[in-house]
């Protein structure tokens, strides 16, 4: 009775945390839209955008997170659209998340943009307690399956670049919202979650680029995130670059440009932390494929 009473404990305080944390990404510089709306139609044409994180693998219900995003401009205005779908998975609970994004841009001297964006979501939860291993499996501990809780939020960004670099501050949900546990009897809250990102290209020669660049989260009541990351873009083809997430973990990072508008790239994250002596590390892969309409005059490949 004493373990089974300790995982209910653990488990209750895990879903805490998850509930107060969205999914983390080390390859964050190539699609901003999943954090800060104003992104949404920033590069001038069609951005189509998956990846896969396979988080803390070898660590049983470790979290593993899909999605899938679209942005464009829309043709002759200044606005700027995108649509997103997110799945995260940890432990027993599965939260399927889609987004729309709108954007609108003002244009300045020397190429400068600033874009205002808002961003509505549509949350679906569900947590399966019978994923939970049990000590004593003839014995009922938990109770109750949450089933496609629905639960909406709406969030807003600023997006200022040009073609050499980029700052933007953003909330992709301002709502804090309670679901319900009814077997812990308590509320277990959402936070919003303030972002802070940039990042500069600079050229060090006729065939290299080098990008630093930056992503801080901001939450109620948990320690501030930092990740710092340095890439290098070598003859316009291959990607190579590393970051270090402050105090969390160190990753590597590398990408391929196989032709104009198909860019793949693979991140993996070793832990810093006590954490690390239980799990092998995480896999991130992703790939983004630009669809040039005839009106664009883009650089590419671009770099963010």
């Amino acid at each position: 009775m004493k373990k089974i009473v300790i995982t209910k404990i653990l488990f209750l305080l895990s879903l805490c945390i998850y509930a107060q944390q969205e999914p983390q990404y080390t390859q964050y510089m190539y699609n901003p839209i999943l954090v800060n709306p104003a992104y949404a139609g920033s590069k001038g044409h069609t951005s189509v955008y998956g990846l896969y994180r396979a988080q803390w693998v070898g660590l049983e219900g470790a979290p593993q997170t899909i999605n899938f995003s679209m942005n464009k401009p829309i043709n002759a205005s200044k606005l700027g659209y995108g649509v997103s779908v997110i799945n995260d998975r940890i432990g027993p609970s599965d939260e399927a998340q889609i987004a729309i994004d709108l954007s609108y841009s003002l244009f300045f001297g020397n190429d400068y943009r600033l874009a205002f964006g808002i961003k509505t979501t549509a949350n679906l939860l569900n947590i399966d307690y019978n994923r939970l291993n049990q000590y004593n499996p003839g014995e009922v501990v938990l109770q109750n399956n949450i089933s496609n809780r629905f639960s909406p939020n709406i969030g807003a960004g600023l997006f200022l670049y040009n073609k050499k670099g980029y700052f933007g501050v953003s909330t992709p949900m301002l709502l804090d919202t309670k679901k319900y546990d009814d077997i812990a009897n308590t509320d277990v809250n959402q936070r919003y979650h303030l972002y802070f990102m940039g990042g500069k290209i600079f050229d060090l020669g006729s065939n290299i680029k080098f990008k630093p660049a930056f992503i801080s989260k901001i939450v109620s009541g948990s320690p501030v995130q930092v990740d710092l990351s340095t890439n290098f873009l070598i003859n316009e083809k291959f990607t190579l670059g590393a970051a270090y997430r402050w105090s969390a973990s160190l990753s590597a990072m590398a990408g391929f440009q196989i032709n104009d508008k198909l860019f793949i790239g693979y991140g993996y994250d070793r832990e810093t932390t006590k954490l690390s002596g239980f799990n092998s590390g995480s896999h991130e892969i992703f790939m983004q494929f630009e669809l040039f309409e005839n009106f664009c005059n883009c650089e590419t490949p671009r770099f963010f």
